[in-house]
């Protein structure tokens, strides 16, 4: 096989046949038109003429018009090489995550994992559903429960915790508390939820069973927005509501904070982790405080 002259002669060649131009060519490439024409002669020294050059245009000769298909080819090809090699090196790391996680906590701090990461593409699908991680849907889930799933290797992440939360709004409208059994006559969101009758009991508040017409939202972060606008008191997870807090958006009246005996979990499939979710677990337990 003869050798092949310099790429950057060939690639100088394909942008002034393409552009019948050396100008253009230039510009285009980021060269000085004297290095373009530098890379045209280095490449004719090899195999003659390649352009005729007339007063205010240049033409393609017999041996350039022979030539500019093949070499433009050749180019097309490799470029397209390498977007196939660049995409196999991005991986998709896709998860289903408990609403509030997501929402209060994931959402915010993803940033950090892909900026540290950046061949990792990260896919997440708020839901509460108990996904079949064996199906290959997700590569992994945040969960909520006493954990001891089948099937599944799950990290533990945090406790769940709880404790009633209001806004100056709501304060303003239905009164102050000053104790715990001034919850009792305030208006509550979603006081049908479990995490309400284990806080009044530790905290030794006798309150009239739920009547059902409270107001019920099916989840902790929407309650808290509620919670927020002044419509009630909600029960709700500190950790995820620190920045609210801290703010002033949200006040937590008492010191007790209640937990169930349940925590956010990392689960995934048996066996070795792949390396986006090991990198991802890497980066997870120390951003939440969490020994490995």
């Amino acid at each position: 096989m003869s050798p092949l002259p310099p790429l950057s002669a060939l690639r100088a060649f394909e942008a002034v046949a393409r552009n019948l131009s050396f100008s253009r060519a230039a510009e285009e490439l980021g060269m000085s038109q004297a290095a373009i024409s530098y890379q045209i002669k280095v490449l004719e020294d090899r195999v003659g003429k390649l352009f005729h050059r007339r007063h205010r245009h240049i033409e393609l000769t017999e041996t350039g018009r022979l030539l500019a298909p093949g070499v433009r080819q050749a180019f097309q090809q490799l470029s397209q090489a390498f977007a196939h090699a660049l995409s196999d090196r991005t991986e998709v790391l896709s998860m289903t995550v408990v609403p509030t996680f997501a929402s209060q906590w994931l959402a915010q701090q993803i940033g950090t994992f892909q900026m540290a990461h950046p061949d990792i593409a990260v896919r997440i699908e708020a839901g509460t559903a108990l996904e079949d991680l064996s199906s290959g849907r997700f590569d992994m889930a945040i969960r909520s429960g006493p954990g001891g799933w089948p099937g599944i290797r799950a990290t533990r992440l945090l406790p769940v915790e709880f404790t009633p939360m209001v806004s100056s709004a709501a304060l303003d409208r239905f009164g102050p508390l000053s104790s715990p059994g001034d919850l009792a006559d305030f208006p509550l969101l979603d006081p049908g939820d479990p995490w309400w009758s284990q806080w009044f009991d530790e905290v030794g508040v006798r309150r009239a069973p739920p009547t059902g017409r409270g107001s019920t939202m099916g989840a902790q972060h929407l309650e808290a927005m509620a919670a927020m606008a002044g419509h009630g008191a909600a029960i709700l997870s500190p950790f995820f509501y620190r920045a609210e807090q801290a703010d002033g958006r949200l006040i937590a009246p008492f010191d007790h904070v209640a937990r169930n005996g349940h925590f956010y979990w990392l689960c995934a499939p048996p066996g070795p982790a792949p390396r986006k979710l090991r990198l991802f677990t890497e980066w997870l337990l120390p951003a939440l405080g969490v020994d490995a």
